[in-house]
């Protein structure tokens, strides 16, 4: 027994009744399994900047660098599956192009129509560009690495995938959105990294520098493991074969042509940072500056990657490799405490990458898309002089909005209480890890606070998850996250022992009679 499918595709809404129309038949099949496979590729990225982030972390820190890859990608899909996909990519955008409708509200109607990306449906498109906007988020909360509290960060993630990401992209992806009618190029994801890295940028200023007490000027410290640096990076390089080339959105020559441009430039960038911090370091080829300059150059090649050239990319890969080394002298000197280099990495990466498409784009290049893509009038190789002034355009609005709004967001988060975004500084000083999740990376590592006994010579009384019973009351424990009442827990440690002794007691005793009935 078979469907008879009678009907045909509508083109709208969910595109059809899928009990009586055959939806596929709008698509080749190849092209949705290409993308398909990407958007898995694309994920494995955000596990990347989460060992990425770890390993630049002092070792008290690390943990929760990987926690807040895998609980950001969770809150980055539930919004898009709440509002994000329909403010983003909706069929109808409000506002002359600025922000999409609620037409897909918790992915209402989100199924067989042909999406922004006409060779797609929306549900294949929806996961896709899903992942993108994971990376995105994951990538904005590393400005807060090191002093930030978790479940602030977690809301602060939402509200900002919602009020900056969502318009940004809906501005340049959208087929109406304004920047796209404007004549703005990005290929696949300038507006990831510029938001990203501006976010992480006004993150890291609003929080202010790690361990003031200690620090008069900006921090520098070691990374705890060089090791976790470049897992990170192979993570990241190997998403990026998928974000560049699915996002030509089909299986055509471009998309393989994106895939050389994007290996490459990263080749290049990878190189030039590594001798520019030769001269700079006493000699020394650094692996964190290898690592550096690679996904500095992945950066910049993502805006351009189905637009220019190939030789194209090795130029871009070295130019942006050189303005984020730059970039990253020039944060110490605005004493910006961004540990991790989000903005010089993505922020500046991005924007370079941006202009530079601008630049090198070429008609030739974006038609081996054959007949799924429109025209473009390319850059200045096609002597089309007006797209650099589309692209610094584009990178001007995305990166003042990102900031403007970032701001507001923290500054109205911090004023309440149960909303502060930085750790107290005894916090801080034990390490996220042990003031905020209770478990660490290296069990063994007695100085991170997983000793029982403190120098002291008190006993430790951090958190230990199940099956071992924590001798600190919870509702003690959640009384102090959300009370902040003058910064101190409301049950003391000696209450909290004789509950617990109580506790102990009752369960012998309870033991005893059971003992007594059996007999």
């Amino acid at each position: 027994m078979s469907y008879n499918f009678t009907g045909t595709p509508t083109g709208h809404g969910t595109g059809g009744d899928s009990l009586t129309t055959d939806m596929n038949t709008q698509f080749e099949l190849a092209n949705m399994t290409w993308l398909g496979v990407c958007a898995a590729g694309v994920w494995l990225m955000v596990p990347g900047i989460g060992l990425l982030y770890s390993g630049l972390s002092r070792k008290k820190h690390s943990l929760s660098s990987l926690w807040l890859s895998l609980t950001g990608v969770c809150v980055c899909i539930f919004q898009w599956f709440f509002w994000g996909y329909s403010l983003t990519f909706s069929h109808h955008t409000k506002g002359n192009g600025f922000l999409g409708t609620l037409e897909f509200f918790g992915f209402r109607d989100v199924l067989g129509a042909p999406s922004a990306d006409s060779a797609a449906p929306d549900i294949l498109y929806a996961v896709f560009q899903g992942m993108f906007a994971s990376v995105a988020g994951v990538l904005a909360m590393g400005g807060g690495g090191e002093r930030a509290r978790l479940f602030p960060m977690m809301v602060f993630l939402f509200l900002w995938m919602t009020l900056v990401y969502c318009p940004c992209a809906c501005w340049t992806w959208n087929s109406t959105g304004w920047l796209a009618v404007l004549g703005s190029l990005d290929f696949a994801g300038g507006v990831v990294h510029q938001t990203a890295g501006h976010g992480a940028l006004m993150y890291a200023l609003v929080l202010g520098r790690r361990d003031k007490k200690k620090n008069g000027t900006i921090p520098k410290y070691k990374p705890h493991s060089v090791t976790s640096v470049v897992l990170g990076t192979v993570f990241l390089w190997f998403g990026w074969q998928f974000f560049n080339p699915g996002s030509a959105g089909n299986a055509t020559i471009r998309a393989w042509y994106a895939a050389m441009n994007t290996n490459l430039a990263a080749a290049a960038g990878g190189l030039t940072w590594m001798c520019i911090d030769y001269f700079r370091y006493d000699g020394k080829w650094t692996t964190v500056g290898l690592c550096s300059g690679i996904i500095s150059a992945l950066v910049g090649i993502t805006p351009g990657a189905g637009f220019v050239p190939i030789w194209a990319s090795f130029v871009i890969g070295v130019v942006t490799a050189v303005g984020c080394n730059f970039a990253v002298d020039v944060q110490y000197m605005l004493k910006i405490d961004d540990g991790f280099a989000v903005w010089a990495l993505h922020g500046v990466g991005g924007c370079i990458g941006a202009v530079l498409t601008g630049v090198f784009a070429a008609d030739y290049v974006n038609a081996t898309s054959g007949s799924y893509i429109s025209p473009i009038a390319g850059g200045w190789l096609n002597h089309h002089w007006k797209q650099v002034g589309y692209q610094l355009a584009s990178m001007t609005a995305i990166c003042a909005w990102t900031c403007v709004v970032t701001t507001i967001i923290l500054l109205v988060m911090d004023r309440i209480p149960w909303l502060k975004i930085r750790l107290l500084p005894e916090e801080e000083e034990r390490g996220t890890d042990a003031a905020e999740i209770g478990e660490f990376t290296y069990q063994s590592d007695e100085e991170e606070g997983g000793n029982e006994i403190l120098e002291n010579g008190e006993e430790d009384y951090t958190f230990i998850p199940q099956p071992v019973r924590s001798r600190v009351s919870v509702v003690a424990s959640i009384k102090n996250k959300f009370s902040h009442k003058e910064d101190k827990i409301e049950t003391t440690i000696d209450e909290a022992l004789q509950a617990d002794k109580i506790d102990s007691s009752s369960g012998e005793e309870k033991s005893t009679k059971d003992e007594t009935d059996t007999n």
